[in-house]
C-alpha cells in the first residue's frame, strides 16, 4: 500500500467558523483594519497579555519594523541580535540605518548566548534584540541585568512564541511581554495563523500615543476618532501596519481554538521526546514553558543531516533544516567582523525539524526516524 505524505506543517482547520466571520466582514463592508474583528482578536489576546497594549499588524516583520520606529532607531545606532534567526529580525534595523553585531548561539541551544553580549556593547549600542527559538525562552534575568547596566531598549522577536512563557518563582510571564516591545507572528507556518499577520506588544504605557500615530500612517487619526481633536494631520513617520479585517476574521477563529491547537502539538512533541530521548532532545531550561512550535533533532554533521532528510523524503515524510546564520550570509558576510560564530553554524548544519501538527502520524514518524538511526 502506498504511504501517505506527511508534510512538515499543516495549519489547524478552523474553516467553518472562519468563513462565517469572513462573511460578517464582507457583509459589513468594513474590510480595512482595526475594526470589529480586530477588536475581538485583541480582546482574546488580552487574556494572554493582560499587561501589554497590542497592535495587530500585517506580519511579524511589520511589527518588528514598527518597533524600530518606536525605539527611535537612527542611522548608525548600534543593535545586537542573534545570528541564528530569520532575516526579518535584522532587516527591521537595517531599514533604519542601524549597524549590527551578531551573537553566537549557545552550545546546547539555537538561542543566542547572552554571555557574549556585553563584549559587543559600545557607546552607540541602543537595542538588544532577542529571539526565543522554538518558543523556548531565553534567560530573562540575564537580559534584565544587561538592560539595567547599559540602559538598552529590549525588543523581543517572539515570532514563534504565542502561548510560551518565561517562568520565575512559579509565575508564568508570556514571551513578547517582557521587553520594551515584542513581535509575534501569525504566519501560515505558526501554531496560530491567519495566512499573514502579526502582533506588536507595547509593554510601557508611555509608548501608546506615539504608537497610535505611527500605526495611522504618521497621523493623529486615532485621537480624531475619539473626538480629542477637531481634525487630524501628519505628526511623524508612520506606515500602514494594520491587519485587514478579513485576516482578522480568520485569526479570530484560530484564537478561539488556541488551547486545542497547542495541546495537540504538545502531545506530538512529548511523544517525540520520549521516543528520541537517546538520540536528540531539544534543550528546555527549567525557566521555560514552550508551545511545541518546533521539535528538532540535532544530527552529527551536515552530511548526516542531508542523508537523514533524504531518507525521510523517500519515506514520504517532510523534514527540514532551518536558518542559515545571518552573519555569514551572502548579504552580510563582508560586513561581519572576524568573530567565528561556531555554534550558529553548527546548528545551521545539523538541526533538522520534524513534522509537528494536529494530523501528523507521530507513530510512523517515530518508527521511520528510529529506522534511520538503527
Amino acid at each position: 500500500m502506498q504511504k501517505e505524505f506527511i508534510p512538515y506543517h499543516l495549519p489547524f482547520p478552523t474553516h467553518t467558523t472562519g468563513l462565517s466571520f469572513v462573511k460578517e466582514v464582507l457583509e459589513s463592508g468594513k474590510t480595512a483594519g482595526n475594526q470589529a474583528q480586530s477588536l475581538i482578536c485583541k480582546e482574546l489576546l488580552s487574556v494572554d497579555f493582560p499587561n501589554s497594549f497590542s497592535f495587530l499588524t500585517t506580519s511579524c516583520t511589520s511589527a518588528l519594523e514598527f518597533s524600530t520606529l518606536l525605539a527611535g532607531i537612527q542611522p548608525n545606532d548600534h543593535v545586537i541580535l542573534p545570528s541564528y534567526t530569520y532575516p526579518s529580525t535584522a532587516n527591521a534595523f537595517l531599514l533604519r540605518g542601524a549597524t549590527l553585531s551578531f551573537v553566537d548561539s549557545l552550545p546546547n541551544s539555537p538561542n543566542m548566548d547572552l554571555d557574549k553580549v556585553e563584549e559587543l556593547i559600545t557607546k552607540k549600542t541602543k537595542v538588544l534584540c532577542v529571539m526565543h527559538y522554538a518558543g523556548i525562552s531565553l534567560d530573562w534575568e540575564k537580559i534584565e541585568r544587561i538592560k539595567s547596566r547599559y540602559n538598552l531598549t529590549i525588543i523581543e522577536d517572539a515570532a514563534q512564541c504565542l502561548d510560551s512563557n518565561y517562568v520565575k518563582n512559579g509565575t508564568d510571564y508570556p514571551l513578547g511581554s517582557l521587553g520594551d516591545f515584542g513581535a509575534i507572528s501569525f504566519h501560515e507556518t505558526k501554531n496560530i495563523s491567519c495566512g499573514e499577520g502579526g502582533l506588536l506588544l507595547l509593554n510601557n504605557k508611555n509608548d501608546i500615543t506615539q504608537a497610535e500615530i505611527i500605526y495611522e500612517k504618521g497621523t493623529n487619526r486615532s485621537a480624531f476618532l475619539r473626538s480629542e481633536t477637531a481634525f487630524y494631520e501628519w505628526k511623524s513617520l508612520g506606515s500602514s501596519y494594520a491587519l485587514s479585517e478579513i485576516n482578522a476574521a480568520v485569526l479570530r477563529a484560530q484564537l478561539m481554538q488556541k488551547e486545542q491547537i497547542i495541546l495537540s502539538r504538545l502531545k506530538v512533541w512529548n511523544e517525540y521526546k520520549l521516543a528520541f530521548s537517546k538520540i536528540s532532545v531539544p534543550f528546555v531550561p527549567e525557566y521555560a514553558k514552550h508551545n511545541a512550535h518546533i521539535y528538532y533533532l540535532q544530527l552529527a554533521d551536515y552530511k548526516e543531516s542531508v542523508e537523514f532528510i533524504q531518507f525521510m523524503q523517500k519515506e514520504k515524510i517532510q523534514t527540514l533544516h532551518h536558518y542559515r546564520p545571518l552573519h555569514s550570509s551572502d548579504f552580510f558576510n563582508d560586513k561581519h567582523d572576524d568573530r567565528s560564530l561556531v555554534n550558529a553554524i553548527n546548528f545551521s548544519n545539523t538541526l533538522v525539524r520534524l513534522p509537528i501538527h494536529h494530523e501528523v502520524n507521530s507513530d510512523r514518524v517515530i518508527e521511520t526516524v528510529l529506522d534511520f538511526f538503527n
